[in-house]
């Protein structure tokens, strides 16, 4: 994965919302790196969630429950604009016919699967202008997230706690496997898979804990880890060091979590143990360190390239984290 210097932000709750694009230039004489915005496009509805397909390509979905496909044109010399590629409008709504927002999305490849409070599924490709297939009342309440598990599967989590696996092949809008994030009817507000072993898969909720299974196994979540005081907004394995793992929460944190130097390691070819799937003795073989100074507001979402951590806060700043300590 190339160094990025480019990154997506999106607004919310403003009265016309936007996406920006960022630019930052890297001096090795001067250890600060200062971005500035390079191009903007408006946003119907709050944004909801933002994630790149590839290089210059990303989706963004709205609390309108549109989704949208977006792309960055740079030619040399000329600074980039964002050109809107396709628009899925209003794919998400309530049986009455109001706007229900879209609240989570995952990608693999050019496919997207969408989730939102209207309890609704909807898979689209980024080659095609119509929704591919629609699963109507997936849910009996809002789903709040959701993940490729393979190219033919998706795990939801919804409101009451319940976590969902459906085959999309199926012709049949039913789950194949439902489970409980925990005994209490505590919500995950975050999946994610592990970077080369997508049968690891860990939830953030609500009440901050971490929950990691192994779905080879079954649906008996092989680590709990109470880790923030305030919801687990966002969960990211670093890309390239899948054994690094970093989180955000509502209570204004930003934590990378580390295994012990001559600890496990985690590999994707599997001639070592892999840390996240470790017994109880996981909490003594990881380190957890703070990346900046709490905020006293909710970090609401992150991400990471190379040595870089960038997050969002509601105090409506963008943090730029730089020399994150990834290689043991």
């Amino acid at each position: 994965m190339n160094d990025s210097h480019y990154f997506i932000t999106g607004s919310w709750d403003n009265y016309q919302n936007s996406i920006k694009l960022w630019d930052f230039q890297e001096n090795e004489e001067d250890a600060e790196v200062y971005p500035f915005p390079v191009a903007e496009c408006p946003h119907k509805g709050d944004v909801t969630e933002a994630k790149f397909l590839n290089a210059d390509t990303f989706v963004t979905t709205s609390s309108l429950g549109s989704v949208h496909l977006m792309k960055i044109v740079s030619e040399h010399g000329i600074e980039p604009v964002i050109e809107s590629k396709i628009n899925w409008e209003n794919i998400h709504n309530f049986p009455n016919g109001e706007i229900s927002p879209c609240t989570s999305f995952s990608t693999y490849d050019n496919d997207v699967a969408t989730v939102g409070e209207d309890g609704t599924i909807n898979l689209l490709n980024s080659q095609n202008q119509n929704v591919v297939r629609k699963i109507d009342n997936a849910d009996s309440c809002s789903i709040h997230c959701v993940t490729f598990l393979k190219h033919s599967e998706i795990l939801t989590g919804n409101l009451r706690g319940h976590l969902k696996i459906f085959d999309i092949r199926a012709p049949k809008n039913e789950p194949t496997t439902t489970f409980m994030l925990s005994g209490t009817q505590v919500s995950p507000l975050c999946l994610q898979h592990h970077p080369t072993q997508r049968h690891l898969v860990v939830a953030g909720d609500e009440e901050g804990s971490i929950t990691i299974w192994d779905l080879r196994q079954n649906t008996y979540p092989v680590n709990l880890l109470d880790a923030h005081e305030g919801g687990v907004a966002e969960i990211r394995f670093h890309p390239d060091q899948p054994d690094q793992l970093f989180t955000c929460s509502s209570a204004g944190d930003v934590w990378h979590w580390s295994p012990k130097s001559g600890g496990i390691a985690s590999v994707g070819l599997g001639t070592a143990e892999n840390v996240w799937l470790a017994s109880e003795t996981i909490k003594n073989k990881l380190d957890v360190f703070t990346l900046m100074p709490k905020l006293h507001k909710p970090i609401n979402s992150l991400d990471v390239n190379r040595n870089k951590v960038i997050c969002g806060c509601d105090n409506e700043a963008i943090y730029l984290i730089n020399g994150v300590n990834i290689f043991k």
